[in-house]
């Protein structure tokens, strides 16, 4: 097993920050997104995480000299400074602190490394909580792992629903059929715990204008009617006024 060094200083200058390799297609790179933007969405009310992915984690002097770069797909890290800029994850920069939850948005091409040997690294050394992998072309593909209290993974059971409970982030992770950026597919998406759906800003945006529509709607229905029932009201006075005029009585003397 690889010696770690993780508060061995590298200087920023000698790492690398991109391999110029791409994401596997264009559904890969949306399904990233999706994640990440997520969970600022989920966690718009909190300032101590950082969410990424694509960006490579950097965790010993080793790594770095073997340039064996590792870069999950997305992640998330918790109680550490979610306002500090960062090109990657620099392990000995984040007070040792690794990622606590990792999905690796798997490809035939990744398939075998990403349940083997990026398994055992991130149960072995980054000690990372949860793991989920996801094929964006694969809907049943979901699979995930939480370390138990003996540091080991455990498979997570996926509930009646097919989804996988996260209990770091208090989240669920299941699949959601729907369009996104002109592309339909099974998405893997985040849900809260009252199973409903941690919606992205656009979606959001248009749920907020779809209710403001309906309750404009709503609205002018309720000004139609108070204006139909006024208009009876008046209908109603007139033919009693006129009945008493046929009887004899002047309406405007009664009292």
């Amino acid at each position: 097993m690889e010696t770690v060094f993780p508060y061995l200083e590298i200087p920023a200058e000698n790492l690398i920050y991109d391999d110029g390799e791409p994401l596997e297609s264009n559904r890969h790179r949306i399904a990233m997104n999706v994640l990440i933007s997520s969970i600022y969405q989920s966690f718009a009310d909190r300032q101590d995480f950082f969410a990424g992915g694509n960006m490579f984690v950097y965790y010993s002097a080793t790594q770095r000299m073997n340039r064996d770069f590792r870069g999950p797909d997305f992640f998330v890290t918790l109680n550490v400074d979610g306002n500090q800029s960062r090109k990657a994850w620099v392990v000995w920069n984040e007070n040792g602190r690794y990622p606590d939850v990792i999905v690796e948005l798997m490809s035939p091409s990744t398939a075998v490394i990403d349940k083997t040997i990026k398994k055992d690294l991130y149960e072995q050394i980054f000690k990372t909580k949860e793991y989920y992998i996801f094929d964006p072309f694969e809907s049943n593909s979901l699979q995930g792992w939480r370390l138990d209290d003996h540091q080991h993974y455990q498979e997570i059971i996926r509930d009646q629903r097919g989804w996988l409970s996260s209990e770091t982030l208090e989240l669920y992770l299941g699949t959601w059929y729907g369009t996104i950026h002109h592309e339909s597919a099974s998405w893997l998406r985040f849900y809260n715990q009252e199973g409903h759906l941690i919606l992205l800003p656009e979606e959001a945006a248009q749920q907020q204008a779809e209710i403001a529509q309906q309750q404009a709607e709503m609205a002018k229905q309720q000004a139609k009617m108070a204006e139909e029932r006024a208009e009876t009201a008046e209908q109603k006075a007139q033919r009693l006024a006129n009945r008493l005029r046929e009887l004899g009585i002047n309406p405007d003397e009664i009292e």
